[in-house]
């Protein structure tokens, strides 16, 4: 898949200024297979420590003002960096860009689901269900995460999700409507098929959220909503799973 990953960077239009693979701690012949295959490619080895610290160590060797992000499981088609560049173009003061994607899932096309809709602008409250910018489609300005952060390495998984809502409290996204970014599921190594309860996860995320002095009453009160709804779905999944202190411990967290 990496391979894959780096053949899409590769024939990009508009090719990058430098290319980082960052191998968070691979068994296999990861490194090997890049110095041979990909000897213009810049590697960073690091112990496992996930997917934050990983993109994190990219993002701290970048030397580029602007950023792309591309897990080793996804690809690119070929415009996609010339076509974010051109838009970027005409919207100076963006520092967030994404674009649609096509998904295949056990090598076959699928159709997402209307939940998993892209949208531009001011897109905060539909950020709060669920991740609705994928990392791969993203083209980030390197003062965004100077002003909101880099990802959150005490996440194991939804990672994105907060990242995004701390971005998009602040700032509109800008969103090219061209599916530019291949995304591939369904193998078994996803995080999503690693974790039970992904939501606990978003729970974090929203409530890390609400001690922003600075988030506005109107986006408050809109994380406090979700917040309470996937606390309960996530209690009343617990118990169904026999966790039952564990269910209790969530719906506390309702009561405060």
């Amino acid at each position: 898949m990496l391979a894959r990953a780096l053949q899409s960077v590769c024939a990009q239009t508009r090719l990058p200024n430098e290319v980082l693979v960052i191998d968070d701690g691979s068994t296999d012949n990861t490194a090997a297979r890049i110095r041979t295959d990909f000897p213009d490619v810049e590697l960073i080895r690091q112990e496992n420590r996930g997917v934050s610290a990983a993109r994190n160590a990219g993002i701290r060797r970048a030397k580029g003002t602007w950023i792309a992000l591309l897990d080793s499981d996804d690809a690119w088609l070929p415009e996609k960096l010339e076509r974010q560049l051109e838009a970027l173009e005409r919207a100076p003061d963006t520092v967030l860009c994404h674009t649609d994607e096509i998904w295949i899932r056990r090598g076959r096309r699928v159709n997402p689901m209307k939940k998993h809709r892209k949208y531009g602008g001011a897109i905060f409250e539909r950020c709060l269900p669920l991740c609705v910018i994928s990392p791969s489609s993203a083209l980030v300005h390197r003062r965004l995460f100077e002003l909101v952060g880099l990802f959150d390495e005490s996440l194991p998984a939804c990672e994105d999700y907060d990242f995004w809502l701390r971005a998009t409290a602040r700032f509109p996204v800008l969103y090219v409507e061209q599916a530019l970014t291949m995304k591939y599921g369904g193998h078994a190594d996803q995080l999503s098929h690693r974790f039970w309860g992904m939501d606990r996860f978003r729970i974090a995320a929203l409530e890390k959220l609400l001690e922003d002095a600075a988030l506005e009453d109107a986006k408050r009160r809109a994380v406090q909503a979700t917040l309470a709804r996937k606390i309960a779905i996530y209690a009343a999944g617990a118990r169904k799973r026999g966790r039952e202190s564990e269910a209790r411990r969530y719906e506390e967290r309702l009561a405060r």
